[in-house]
């Protein structure tokens, strides 16, 4: 860990299509929108409310992207572990800034339902495998643009503990 490094954990919610690309036609780069909406119990209601849902956007990078890309689809809940990284530059004089969760680990929230794992053969992850082919069919459909919904039409309400 670096020092003045911001590392966090999120659980929530995929908020859109898992988007792909190669960056320069080399390296695996998968993102995607997360939901995060913490609950809180109202002892007046007696039920649970949701509370302000924050957006992050999360990029995976390699063989992360790769496997996130073929396991990750819109409203699944994940927990994502990685660091926030902020980019500057500056557009029409203006100095601009994006700050994203540079994920180390994605998974599914197994305490919201199950999911079956598979191991990456090691071929797969030395470049030749089903997971490229998986890979191709990707970055077909990536190549089609679509259109970007709003953003709170992901951020699903958790069903009541």
């Amino acid at each position: 860990m670096s020092v003045g490094e911001s590392y966090l954990t999120v659980q929530g919610n995929v908020g859109g299509e898992v988007q792909f690309k190669d960056v320069n036609d080399t390296i695996a780069l998968a993102s995607f929108r997360l939901a995060s909406t913490p609950r809180q119990f109202d002892r007046g209601k007696g039920s649970w409310i949701d509370r302000p849902t924050t957006w992050f956007t999360v990029e995976c990078w390699r063989t992360l992207a790769k496997n996130v890309a073929v396991s990750v689809e819109r409203g699944h809940p994940v927990i994502v572990t990685g660091r926030l990284k902020t980019t500057e530059w500056t557009e029409e004089g203006e100095t601009r800034s994006r700050t994203v969760l540079e994920a180390f680990s994605v998974g599914h929230d197994l305490s919201r339902g199950t999911t079956a794992f598979t191991k990456n053969p090691p071929q797969a992850i030395g470049g030749t495998g089903n997971l490229d082919e998986q890979m191709r069919d990707l970055t077909t459909r990536a190549e089609s643009p679509t259109d970007k919904p709003e953003e709170e039409e992901y951020a699903p309400s958790r069903q009541a503990a």
